[in-house]
This record gives C-alpha cells, sequence and structure tokens, in this order.
C-alpha cells in the first residue's frame, strides 16, 4: 500500500470531507422540503411549513430575484431554490476538492497523475 494513504493528514481531510457532505446534505435536503411545499402550495401558517420558509429564507434570499417565480394554478415552481441547490452542492464540491488537494501524495504518485493532467 502507498505511504500516502496512511499520512497523518489523510484522516482529518476525510473527517473535513464527512463534514462538508452532511452539512451540504441538510441544506440541500431543507431546500427540497421548501421546493416541495411551494409547489404543492402548502399552508405557509403551518408550523412545519413555517419552520422550513424560515429555516430556508437565509439560504434562499442570494437567489431569490434570479429567475421570475412560475405559479402552476396558485402554487409556486421556485426556480431560485432549484438554482440554491445546484450552487450549494458545487461549493461544497469545491471544497471538498480543496480540501482533497491537501493531501499527501508520493513523487511517483504526483508524477502520474500530473502527466494525466497534460493529455
Amino acid at each position: 500500500m502507498d505511504s500516502s494513504h496512511n499520512s497523518s493528514t489523510t484522516k482529518p481531510l476525510y473527517r473535513g470531507t464527512q463534514i462538508v457532505w452532511y452539512i451540504v446534505g441538510l441544506i440541500e435536503v431543507l431546500l427540497l422540503f421548501r421546493f416541495v411545499l411551494k409547489l404543492l402550495g402548502a399552508n405557509a401558517g403551518a408550523g412545519f411549513t413555517s419552520f422550513i420558509y424560515g429555516a430556508t429564507n437565509f439560504l434562499a434570499s442570494p437567489f431569490i430575484s434570479v429567475f421570475r417565480v412560475s405559479y402552476i394554478e396558485g402554487n409556486i415552481f421556485e426556480w431560485t431554490t432549484l438554482l440554491a441547490m445546484l450552487v450549494y452542492w458545487i461549493i461544497a464540491m469545491g471544497i471538498v476538492k480543496l480540501f482533497l488537494m491537501g493531501k499527501t501524495v508520493s513523487t511517483p504518485e504526483a508524477a502520474v497523475k500530473l502527466e494525466n493532467q497534460e493529455k
């Protein structure tokens, strides 16, 4: 087995990526609930609906005016929530890639990976 798999940085990097995916998973689920509740025309005064809207307003607010809201027979198709989900997922991927750049690699392994990037 390659010595880079036993590096002292491997476990913290693995834990870091787990934390990132857990947080983005939680964000994605909350935003998905928001999207579905708006799409199905959920009662905004209901406790659960109110909680979800309150918890996701901060997450969705940077994207609110990007697209117009589509109304389908009184229900709301909120494109901006889908955009928010995509953007948060892309950010998480970027953070995980950044973490993995800190992973220890051997010189031969680095040479092979560098050569593959040139192709």
